[in-house]
């Protein structure tokens, strides 16, 4: 059946095709965990279910003789307390390293909550929330990806959670009580939602309202076509913004016209912690700004990665997995030209994990003629790179961050190092399925085909991978 439209233009949905009840989704929604785990094999379960559970005790164990001291979850109370007393929002310093705001108004206004509670139990509460998302991120990597197979993924998902607290990413948005998990999630929900929906993009511009970079998908949106999204997203920002504006006008103006080009408030840009394109730029030219340089290798970066991730996403017909690699393509991107990136920022490993994971599940099922390692060496490298903690065991004192030779610089600057590498390996990876296809290099515009020949031929020889 249709939906019939009368004469006044109105559209009369039939029974059959007319949305759910709020309350019926809702159901569908809180349910759907527990008919995945229903669904999944009952000793791999308990196996993957055992081993998170002791990989958590021993994060709590570290955790507690760590000294965690949580310092942005303070900060973001102080935004929070700033807010409700009417104080200085962008003038306020907390903790001993006198850290300030550095977000839109809009986020403060997020905050408020937090100033219900007090630290001890924000400490609490804010680590089960973010192991929670951290739950969430990994069910909505598997969606993305489109792999493993359901039964597998309720699997996936607590290997994910109990053992993804080791990568080095993940382990320090724990450690200060970072947001990045929150947004990650916000961002990667948006982009997992059928691109019919009105409302695709809300998300990402909410996302966008409480820290700048996410604006990034707006855009990846908008190349590869899904126009009225790219725009639902940029006037969802702008809505932040308004209400920003109307609540806290003062710190509003002072944010959009001071504060969001003082670098400073922010911190050193050559310091290993910053692991964006900036960081490294600076280290390797030895300066603690790198100006020009920087700026166009930020500028190179950002195209180059955004046209990979939109050449990707609309290589579907060729290329298996094509959303997955370009919304990876796009969140490399984004945190590579970001002016400070600091190391908690690369949550976006979970999804390029899994993608690559799948990638390698997919080849390794192959028969063992055409079988490859390459995409097992890629997941490899790539997974001892987030657990390395390489860029603290190399940590230098103060000023000698300046003077590393460039091959000492390497473990300083390696999420750079692996982004760059993973933008590479996307780009190879189309033109190689486009070729082997006989396709034309360049997709025509707005060009979206469903379907792969790639993929189809994998279901058929991998069925178990997926």
């Amino acid at each position: 059946m249709t939906a019939v439209q009368d004469e006044r233009g109105a559209v009369d949905t039939p029974p059959d095709l007319a949305p759910a009840p709020l309350s019926d989704r809702l159901r569908t929604a809180l349910g759907a965990p527990v008919r995945a785990l229903r669904e999944a094999p009952r000793r791999p379960l308990m196996t993957v279910s055992l081993l998170a559970l002791v990989s958590l005790l021993g994060y709590a164990v570290v955790r507690h003789f760590a000294h965690t001291s949580m310092v942005d979850m303070i900060v973001y109370r102080a935004e929070g307390a700033a807010v409700v007393n009417g104080g200085d929002l962008y003038g306020l310093r907390v903790t001993q390293w006198n850290l300030p705001a550095t977000y839109p108004p809009f986020a403060a206004m997020l905050f408020v909550p937090t100033t219900w509670f007090p630290v001890p139990f924000l400490r609490v509460a804010i680590t089960l929330c973010n192991l929670g998302l951290l739950a969430l991120f990994a069910h909505l990597s598997f969606k993305l990806v489109g792999w493993p197979r359901r039964d597998l993924r309720a699997i996936g998902v607590i290997l994910v959670t109990g053992a993804g607290v080791w990568l080095e990413p993940v382990y320090t948005t724990l450690r200060y009580g970072q947001i990045n998990l929150a947004l990650a999630c916000l961002i990667l929900w948006d982009l997992t939602r059928p691109d019919g929906k009105r409302s695709k993009g809300v998300a990402i511009g909410i996302a966008a309202g409480i820290k700048l970079t996410p604006g990034l998908f707006a855009v990846y949106l908008l190349l590869t076509g899904r126009v009225r999204a790219a725009f639902v997203a940029g006037a969802t920002f702008l809505g932040t913004f308004l209400l920003g504006a109307l609540v806290l006008p003062d710190a509003t103006w002072g944010f959009w016209t001071k504060y969001l080009y003082d670098s400073s408030r922010v911190g050193k840009t050559e310091v290993v912690d910053n692991q964006a394109l900036s960081g490294a730029v600076a280290r390797l030219l030895h300066t603690p700004a790198p100006g020009l340089t920087g700026t166009l290798a930020a500028v190179a970066v950002a195209a180059a990665g955004l046209g990979v991730a939109a050449w990707a996403a609309r290589s579907s017909r060729w290329l298996a997995r094509s959303e997955a690699w370009g919304v990876c393509c796009a969140a490399v991107t984004a945190v590579l030209i970001s002016p400070i990136s600091w190391t908690h920022h690369w949550v976006w490993c979970v999804p390029l994990l899994v993608l690559l994971a799948s990638e390698a599940a997919v080849e390794r099922a192959r028969p063992a003629a055409v079988r490859k390692l390459r995409w097992r060496l890629a997941f490899g490298a790539t997974l001892i790179a987030f657990l390395s903690f390489a860029m603290w065991l190399a940590k230098p004192k103060g000023a000698l961050v300046l003077e590393l030779s460039p091959l000492h610089q390497i473990p300083t600057s390696v999420y750079p190092l692996v982004g760059i590498c993973f933008l590479l390996a996307a780009a190879l990876r189309v033109r190689a399925r486009r070729l082997a296809a006989g396709a034309a290099q360049t997709a025509l515009p707005g060009q979206r085909d469903a379907g792969s020949s790639e993929s189809a031929r994998e279901r058929q020889q991998a069925p178990a991978a997926r």
